[in-house]
Protein backbone atom coordinates (compact mmCIF):
# COMPACT_ATOMS: atom_id res chain seq x y z
CA UNK A 1 0.00 0.00 0.00
CA UNK A 2 1.75 3.50 -0.91
CA UNK A 3 2.58 6.10 1.69
CA UNK A 4 1.97 9.05 -0.80
CA UNK A 5 -0.58 11.73 0.14
CA UNK A 6 -3.58 10.46 -2.19
CA UNK A 7 -4.72 12.73 -5.03
CA UNK A 8 -8.29 13.09 -6.95
CA UNK A 9 -8.92 15.06 -10.00
CA UNK A 10 -12.43 14.76 -10.92
CA UNK A 11 -14.55 16.06 -13.84
CA UNK A 12 -18.18 17.57 -12.98
CA UNK A 13 -20.08 19.51 -15.85
CA UNK A 14 -17.10 20.23 -17.97
CA UNK A 15 -15.32 19.44 -20.97
CA UNK A 16 -12.53 17.55 -20.39
CA UNK A 17 -10.37 20.56 -20.91
CA UNK A 18 -8.97 20.78 -17.52
CA UNK A 19 -7.38 17.62 -16.83
CA UNK A 20 -5.87 18.24 -20.48
CA UNK A 21 -4.22 20.90 -18.34
CA UNK A 22 -2.94 17.99 -16.12
CA UNK A 23 -1.49 16.06 -19.12
CA UNK A 24 0.61 18.99 -19.96
CA UNK A 25 2.60 19.34 -17.18
CA UNK A 26 4.79 16.81 -19.47
CA UNK A 27 7.70 15.42 -17.76
CA UNK A 28 7.06 17.29 -14.60
CA UNK A 29 4.19 14.59 -14.18
CA UNK A 30 6.80 12.23 -12.74
CA UNK A 31 7.45 14.34 -9.71
CA UNK A 32 3.81 14.71 -9.17
CA UNK A 33 3.50 10.77 -9.21
CA UNK A 34 6.31 10.59 -6.89
CA UNK A 35 5.00 12.19 -4.82
CA UNK A 36 1.45 11.88 -4.65
CA UNK A 37 -0.96 8.44 -5.40
CA UNK A 38 -3.65 9.12 -8.47
CA UNK A 39 -6.70 7.60 -6.54
CA UNK A 40 -9.79 8.84 -8.50
CA UNK A 41 -9.59 10.03 -12.49
CA UNK A 42 -12.55 9.17 -14.55
CA UNK A 43 -10.77 10.26 -17.53
CA UNK A 44 -7.77 8.14 -16.62
CA UNK A 45 -8.64 5.43 -14.29
CA UNK A 46 -11.46 2.82 -13.54
CA UNK A 47 -11.80 3.89 -9.88
CA UNK A 48 -15.41 3.11 -9.13
CA UNK A 49 -17.54 5.34 -6.93
CA UNK A 50 -18.17 2.42 -4.93
CA UNK A 51 -13.96 2.69 -3.96
CA UNK A 52 -14.44 5.74 -3.24
CA UNK A 53 -17.13 5.96 -0.90
CA UNK A 54 -15.51 2.87 0.68
CA UNK A 55 -12.18 5.22 1.11
CA UNK A 56 -12.44 6.57 5.19
CA UNK A 57 -13.00 10.46 5.13
CA UNK A 58 -10.15 12.80 4.57
CA UNK A 59 -7.95 9.94 3.59
CA UNK A 60 -7.75 12.16 0.15
CA UNK A 61 -5.17 15.04 0.82
CA UNK A 62 -6.24 16.87 -2.16
CA UNK A 63 -8.65 16.49 -4.95
CA UNK A 64 -8.92 18.88 -7.88
CA UNK A 65 -12.97 19.81 -9.00
CA UNK A 66 -13.61 20.70 -12.26
CA UNK A 67 -17.13 21.32 -13.94
CA UNK A 68 -20.23 23.12 -12.80
CA UNK A 69 -22.63 21.76 -10.57
CA UNK A 70 -25.48 20.43 -13.71
CA UNK A 71 -26.56 17.51 -12.44
CA UNK A 72 -28.01 15.38 -9.20
CA UNK A 73 -25.02 13.29 -10.16
CA UNK A 74 -22.28 16.44 -9.92
CA UNK A 75 -24.18 17.88 -6.68
CA UNK A 76 -24.08 14.10 -4.89
CA UNK A 77 -19.99 13.83 -6.09
CA UNK A 78 -19.50 16.87 -4.64
CA UNK A 79 -20.51 16.07 -1.73
CA UNK A 80 -18.82 12.72 -1.61
CA UNK A 81 -15.44 14.20 -2.45
CA UNK A 82 -15.52 17.03 0.21
CA UNK A 83 -15.94 14.29 2.60
CA UNK A 84 -13.20 12.27 1.28
CA UNK A 85 -10.91 15.17 1.14
CA UNK A 86 -8.88 17.24 3.41
CA UNK A 87 -8.46 19.66 0.81
CA UNK A 88 -10.71 20.88 -2.20
CA UNK A 89 -10.02 22.94 -5.04
CA UNK A 90 -12.62 24.30 -7.55
CA UNK A 91 -10.25 23.68 -10.20
CA UNK A 92 -10.92 25.73 -13.48
CA UNK A 93 -13.64 28.72 -14.46
CA UNK A 94 -16.79 26.20 -14.36
CA UNK A 95 -16.11 25.12 -10.85
CA UNK A 96 -14.61 28.85 -9.52
CA UNK A 97 -17.54 30.58 -11.50
CA UNK A 98 -19.56 28.69 -13.79
CA UNK A 99 -18.00 29.13 -16.94
CA UNK A 100 -19.91 28.04 -20.33
CA UNK A 101 -21.78 25.70 -18.75
CA UNK A 102 -23.81 28.15 -16.59
CA UNK A 103 -24.70 30.33 -19.67
CA UNK A 104 -27.80 27.79 -19.88
CA UNK A 105 -28.59 29.96 -16.66
CA UNK A 106 -30.08 32.79 -18.86
CA UNK A 107 -32.57 30.46 -19.87
CA UNK A 108 -34.87 27.56 -18.41
CA UNK A 109 -34.44 23.99 -17.92
CA UNK A 110 -37.91 23.50 -20.22
CA UNK A 111 -36.10 25.60 -22.89
CA UNK A 112 -33.05 23.55 -22.95
CA UNK A 113 -34.86 20.11 -23.27
CA UNK A 114 -37.82 21.62 -25.94
CA UNK A 115 -34.67 22.80 -28.23
CA UNK A 116 -32.51 19.83 -27.45
CA UNK A 117 -35.20 17.16 -27.85
CA UNK A 118 -37.98 18.61 -29.03
CA UNK A 119 -37.25 21.42 -31.90
CA UNK A 120 -33.52 19.60 -32.82
CA UNK A 121 -33.33 20.01 -36.89
CA UNK A 122 -31.91 15.80 -36.60
CA UNK A 123 -34.05 14.59 -34.78
CA UNK A 124 -36.92 12.54 -35.81
CA UNK A 125 -38.95 13.24 -32.75
CA UNK A 126 -42.86 13.77 -33.35
CA UNK A 127 -44.25 12.52 -29.94
CA UNK A 128 -41.92 14.60 -27.94
CA UNK A 129 -40.47 12.23 -26.05
CA UNK A 130 -37.70 13.89 -23.29
CA UNK A 131 -35.74 12.29 -21.23
CA UNK A 132 -37.13 11.11 -17.60
CA UNK A 133 -35.50 10.13 -14.53
CA UNK A 134 -36.95 6.78 -14.59
CA UNK A 135 -37.81 4.78 -17.72
CA UNK A 136 -39.11 1.37 -17.23
CA UNK A 137 -38.26 -1.08 -19.52
CA UNK A 138 -38.65 -5.15 -19.72
CA UNK A 139 -35.00 -5.66 -18.61
CA UNK A 140 -35.79 -3.14 -15.91
CA UNK A 141 -35.25 0.49 -14.76
CA UNK A 142 -33.44 3.08 -16.39
CA UNK A 143 -31.94 5.89 -14.24
CA UNK A 144 -30.62 9.22 -15.35
CA UNK A 145 -29.88 11.96 -12.67
CA UNK A 146 -32.14 15.11 -11.89
CA UNK A 147 -31.33 17.72 -14.56
CA UNK A 148 -31.36 20.84 -11.83
CA UNK A 149 -33.06 24.31 -13.33
CA UNK A 150 -29.92 26.08 -12.56
CA UNK A 151 -26.16 25.64 -12.69
CA UNK A 152 -24.24 26.09 -9.67
CA UNK A 153 -20.21 26.65 -8.66
CA UNK A 154 -18.67 24.40 -6.44
CA UNK A 155 -18.79 26.60 -3.66
CA UNK A 156 -22.56 27.17 -3.98
CA UNK A 157 -22.88 23.13 -3.34
CA UNK A 158 -20.07 22.54 -0.89
CA UNK A 159 -17.18 24.37 1.30
CA UNK A 160 -14.34 24.93 -0.78
CA UNK A 161 -10.79 25.46 0.04
CA UNK A 162 -9.26 26.61 -2.56
CA UNK A 163 -10.17 28.22 -5.86
CA UNK A 164 -7.72 28.05 -9.84
CA UNK A 165 -9.20 29.61 -12.38
CA UNK A 166 -9.05 29.40 -15.77
CA UNK A 167 -10.70 27.47 -18.78
CA UNK A 168 -8.75 25.61 -18.42
CA UNK A 169 -6.05 26.82 -16.16
CA UNK A 170 -2.57 26.89 -17.60
CA UNK A 171 0.19 24.23 -16.93
CA UNK A 172 2.29 26.76 -15.81
CA UNK A 173 -0.12 27.82 -12.84
CA UNK A 174 -0.97 23.87 -11.88
CA UNK A 175 2.38 23.50 -11.36
CA UNK A 176 3.05 26.22 -9.24
CA UNK A 177 0.50 25.50 -6.90
CA UNK A 178 1.57 21.61 -7.08
CA UNK A 179 5.29 22.42 -6.45
CA UNK A 180 4.57 24.30 -3.41
CA UNK A 181 2.45 21.70 -2.16
CA UNK A 182 5.08 19.40 -2.52
CA UNK A 183 7.89 21.79 -1.02
CA UNK A 184 6.04 22.19 1.60
CA UNK A 185 5.30 26.48 1.13
CA UNK A 186 2.40 27.35 3.80
CA UNK A 187 -0.70 27.76 1.83
CA UNK A 188 -2.66 31.21 1.54
CA UNK A 189 -5.48 31.10 3.58
CA UNK A 190 -8.78 29.55 3.14
CA UNK A 191 -10.76 30.48 0.02
CA UNK A 192 -7.74 31.96 -1.73
CA UNK A 193 -7.93 32.16 -5.45
CA UNK A 194 -4.51 30.45 -5.78
CA UNK A 195 -2.02 30.02 -8.72
CA UNK A 196 -3.11 33.52 -10.30
CA UNK A 197 -2.31 36.80 -10.24
CA UNK A 198 -4.50 39.88 -8.50
CA UNK A 199 -4.57 42.00 -10.76
CA UNK A 200 -6.41 42.41 -14.50
CA UNK A 201 -4.76 40.82 -17.50
CA UNK A 202 -4.15 44.39 -19.15
CA UNK A 203 -0.62 44.15 -16.44
CA UNK A 204 0.34 41.07 -18.53
CA UNK A 205 -0.60 42.45 -22.36
CA UNK A 206 2.55 43.90 -23.76
CA UNK A 207 0.26 46.08 -26.05
CA UNK A 208 0.07 49.93 -26.05
CA UNK A 209 -2.80 51.46 -24.13
CA UNK A 210 -3.71 55.24 -25.07
CA UNK A 211 -7.29 56.97 -24.07
CA UNK A 212 -8.53 56.35 -27.55
CA UNK A 213 -12.23 56.38 -27.34
CA UNK A 214 -13.83 53.88 -29.34
CA UNK A 215 -16.40 54.89 -32.17
CA UNK A 216 -18.15 50.84 -32.77
CA UNK A 217 -17.02 47.16 -31.41
CA UNK A 218 -16.15 44.76 -34.17
CA UNK A 219 -16.80 40.93 -34.07
CA UNK A 220 -13.34 38.76 -34.33
CA UNK A 221 -13.94 37.98 -37.84
CA UNK A 222 -14.42 41.31 -38.85
CA UNK A 223 -11.09 43.05 -38.61
CA UNK A 224 -7.54 41.91 -38.99
CA UNK A 225 -6.10 44.34 -35.54
CA UNK A 226 -2.94 45.79 -35.20
CA UNK A 227 -0.84 43.30 -33.49
CA UNK A 228 0.73 46.59 -30.88
CA UNK A 229 -2.16 48.13 -30.24
CA UNK A 230 -4.43 47.59 -27.20
CA UNK A 231 -7.50 45.19 -28.98
CA UNK A 232 -10.09 47.12 -26.67
CA UNK A 233 -9.17 50.37 -28.33
CA UNK A 234 -9.25 49.11 -31.19
CA UNK A 235 -13.34 48.29 -30.98
CA UNK A 236 -12.58 44.17 -30.02
CA UNK A 237 -14.65 43.51 -26.89
CA UNK A 238 -11.15 42.54 -24.88
CA UNK A 239 -12.27 41.34 -21.43
CA UNK A 240 -8.54 41.79 -20.16
CA UNK A 241 -9.09 44.90 -18.16
CA UNK A 242 -12.04 42.80 -15.97
CA UNK A 243 -10.21 39.59 -15.43
CA UNK A 244 -7.72 38.47 -13.26
CA UNK A 245 -3.91 37.37 -14.44
CA UNK A 246 -1.77 35.12 -14.18
CA UNK A 247 -2.62 33.43 -16.89
CA UNK A 248 0.44 35.54 -19.17
CA UNK A 249 -1.89 37.15 -21.60
CA UNK A 250 -1.71 34.25 -24.32
CA UNK A 251 -4.93 35.21 -26.46
CA UNK A 252 -3.68 38.82 -27.26
CA UNK A 253 -0.59 37.88 -27.56
CA UNK A 254 -2.05 35.47 -30.37
CA UNK A 255 -3.94 38.56 -31.78
CA UNK A 256 -7.60 37.42 -30.11
CA UNK A 257 -8.72 39.45 -27.71
CA UNK A 258 -9.18 37.86 -23.57
CA UNK A 259 -12.72 36.17 -23.04
CA UNK A 260 -12.37 36.30 -19.45
CA UNK A 261 -11.60 33.03 -17.99
CA UNK A 262 -9.71 33.78 -15.17
CA UNK A 263 -12.66 35.55 -13.90
CA UNK A 264 -12.32 39.09 -11.76
CA UNK A 265 -9.24 40.60 -10.29
CA UNK A 266 -8.68 40.54 -6.77
CA UNK A 267 -11.81 43.18 -5.21
CA UNK A 268 -14.05 42.59 -8.34
CA UNK A 269 -16.90 41.22 -6.84
CA UNK A 270 -18.77 40.83 -10.53
CA UNK A 271 -16.67 40.76 -13.90
CA UNK A 272 -19.51 41.42 -15.81
CA UNK A 273 -20.31 44.76 -14.23
CA UNK A 274 -16.63 45.51 -14.17
CA UNK A 275 -16.57 45.47 -17.97
CA UNK A 276 -19.59 47.44 -18.63
CA UNK A 277 -17.84 50.25 -16.28
CA UNK A 278 -14.47 49.76 -18.63
CA UNK A 279 -16.55 50.06 -21.70
CA UNK A 280 -18.83 53.10 -20.39
CA UNK A 281 -15.39 54.94 -20.43
CA UNK A 282 -14.59 54.46 -24.01
CA UNK A 283 -17.50 54.83 -25.86
CA UNK A 284 -16.76 57.50 -28.32
CA UNK A 285 -20.52 59.77 -28.67
CA UNK A 286 -19.33 62.54 -30.12
CA UNK A 287 -20.24 65.96 -29.42
CA UNK A 288 -22.64 66.22 -25.96
CA UNK A 289 -23.40 69.92 -26.49
CA UNK A 290 -27.45 70.31 -27.51
CA UNK A 291 -27.84 66.40 -26.96
CA UNK A 292 -30.98 65.23 -25.81
CA UNK A 293 -30.43 62.79 -23.15
CA UNK A 294 -32.89 60.59 -25.20
CA UNK A 295 -30.86 60.72 -28.35
CA UNK A 296 -27.54 60.38 -26.33
CA UNK A 297 -29.23 56.87 -25.27
CA UNK A 298 -29.80 56.22 -28.66
CA UNK A 299 -25.94 56.70 -29.59
CA UNK A 300 -25.12 54.01 -26.39
CA UNK A 301 -27.97 51.97 -27.58
CA UNK A 302 -26.12 51.97 -31.56
CA UNK A 303 -22.88 51.61 -30.16
CA UNK A 304 -23.46 48.33 -28.01
CA UNK A 305 -25.97 47.00 -30.52
CA UNK A 306 -22.93 45.77 -32.46
CA UNK A 307 -22.09 43.26 -29.26
CA UNK A 308 -24.57 40.81 -30.12
CA UNK A 309 -24.17 38.86 -27.32
CA UNK A 310 -23.78 40.74 -24.09
CA UNK A 311 -24.55 38.79 -21.49
CA UNK A 312 -22.90 35.82 -22.84
CA UNK A 313 -19.43 38.26 -23.52
CA UNK A 314 -19.35 39.81 -20.38
CA UNK A 315 -20.56 36.53 -18.54
CA UNK A 316 -19.03 33.82 -20.46
CA UNK A 317 -17.13 32.42 -17.35
CA UNK A 318 -19.17 33.66 -14.65
CA UNK A 319 -22.62 33.84 -14.89
CA UNK A 320 -23.10 31.25 -11.86
CA UNK A 321 -20.93 33.39 -9.92
CA UNK A 322 -22.04 36.52 -10.53
CA UNK A 323 -24.27 39.32 -8.91
CA UNK A 324 -26.98 38.28 -11.52
CA UNK A 325 -26.78 34.30 -10.99
CA UNK A 326 -27.45 34.08 -14.79
CA UNK A 327 -30.60 34.84 -13.74
CA UNK A 328 -32.35 36.44 -17.43
CA UNK A 329 -33.39 39.94 -16.18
Amino acid sequence: MSLRPKLCVYWASSCGGCEIAVVNLHEKLLKVDKHFELVFCPCLMDTKKADVEAMPDASIAITLFNGAIRTEENEEMAHLLRRKSQLLVAYGACAFQGGIPALSNFHSRDDHFRTIYGENASLDNLTQVAPRTRTEVPEGTLELPVFFERVRILAQCVKVDYFMPGCPPEPHQVWNVMEGIISGRPLPPPESVIGAGTSSVCDECARTRATKLVPRFYRTFEVVPEPDKCLLEQGLVCMGIATRDGCGAPCPKANMPCTGCYGPPEGVRDQGAKMVAALGSILDLGEYKGTTPEELNAKVEALLASIPDQAGTYYKYGAAGSILGGKAQ
